[in-house]
């Protein structure tokens, strides 16, 4: 059945409607990634947002049981050139469209993604609209409704698990605050045997330090930093109480903890090539990313803050270390979970800083 792409600035892409027949709002963005579509998609950062693949064939390997990001996705839609109906890999328990179906999302094929990707390039990321399937529609009054359409910013309360759990283990003690958590992270600490507690976004800095952790882990989420200050208020409070690490929003959150500030970038990072510098050792290394919004560099004055990396692309922030205690963020994803595996030793550089500080306290 036919389906529309509408924007808020009038441009209309016509193509052929897949999962879901219900129409949808949300801020258009594009993704580079070449595959990890799944991944993707599942991603809670991704909440509010129909995502544009670049990749001109989405939906080739199908859907399986293990790659995904969580439990309930949380994109507004999906939009590809051309949709596999026939997928073909040995993993596939079922297709993109049957998933789309289930999960009540809608999707889109057979428009010009060269063509929106470029028109995003240049205007930025921009409200668009999936018709209904099969409805004829009048464009003027959706435009008309679109341009006056607000859209949510209470994205992190919506992907935010509501209470505390635990993924247990006999290593080091971390609670994890959820933003809208990627289980790959999760993942990449229990294989490290941490005994992890994940806790919802609006948790008290006296409730997480009454678990006492070893560290802290600040997840990627989606939207703007500044939708929620009250959780960077927590993070100040728990800064140089013990060990902590930020991904993704998380990153932004701990700059804005310590008096840095933050930006919306004209389309965002995403994709899994993005190249990052670590200028603590010049090595560059390929990342996985998903963001919207990114720290100001020039409000680092005056901060005990020092950057760590920068991207190579556009030169924004990528990465931040404390002068005075024990946390480091950065800005990409090194769990990947699609992408690129270079930053995967972050893992392993919070157990060494957890294990230090530790010791420190035993001894101290």
């Amino acid at each position: 059945m036919k389906r529309y792409l509408i924007l808020e600035d009038g441009t209309v892409f016509e193509g052929t409607a897949f999962g879901s027949d219900s129409a949808s709002v949300g801020e258009v963005v594009f993704n580079t990634s070449m595959t990890g579509y799944q991944e993707i998609l599942s991603d809670p950062s991704y909440c509010g947002q129909i995502v544009t693949m670049t990749y001109p064939l989405i939906g080739n390997y199908g859907i399986n049981s293990d790659d995904f990001e969580s439990i309930e996705p949380a994109v507004k839609g999906m939009v590809v050139r051309e949709m596999a109906e026939f997928p073909s890999n040995f993993r596939c328990n079922t297709t993109l469209d049957e998933l789309f179906r289930t999960k009540n999302i809608p999707g889109i094929a057979e428009i010009d993604t060269r063509k929106l990707t470029r028109l995003i390039r240049s205007k930025g990321s921009i409200k668009g609209v999936l018709t209904a399937a099969g409805e004829e529609v009048n464009v003027a009054e959706v435009i008309a409704e679109l341009q006056g359409t607000q859209l949510p910013h209470n994205q992190v309360a919506q992907v935010s698990t509501a209470r505390p759990y635990p993924s247990p283990g006999r290593g080091k003690r971390v609670v994890l605050i959820d933003y809208g958590m990627k289980h790959g992270i999760l993942r990449e600490l229990n294989k490290r045997d941490c005994d992890v507690i994940v806790v919802p976004y609006n948790t008290t800095a006296q409730e997480i330090l009454a678990w006492g952790p070893d560290g802290i882990m600040l997840s990627n989420g989606p939207g703007d930093p500044k939708d929620v200050e009250e959780c960077v208020d927590v993070v100040r409070e728990l800064l140089g109480q013990v060990p902590i690490f930020g991904i993704c929003l998380g990153h932004q959150l701990f700059a804005r903890a310590c008096g840095a500030g933050t930006f919306k970038l004209k389309f965002g990072h995403r994709g899994g090539n993005h190249p990052v510098k670590d200028l603590t050792t010049g090595r560059v290394e390929i990342t996985s990313q998903n963001h919207g919004y990114a720290v100001d560099e020039d409000t680092l004055q005056g901060t005990r803050l020092k950057v760590t990396h920068r991207a190579i692309n556009d030169g924004t922030n990528e990465g931040l270390a404390h002068l005075d205690y024990p946390a480091f963020t950065v800005q990409y994803h090194p769990e990947s979970s699609p992408g690129p595996e270079d930053s995967n030793y972050l893992f392993d550089r919070f157990i060494d800083i957890m294990s230090a500080t530790r010791k420190e306290q035993q001894y101290a």
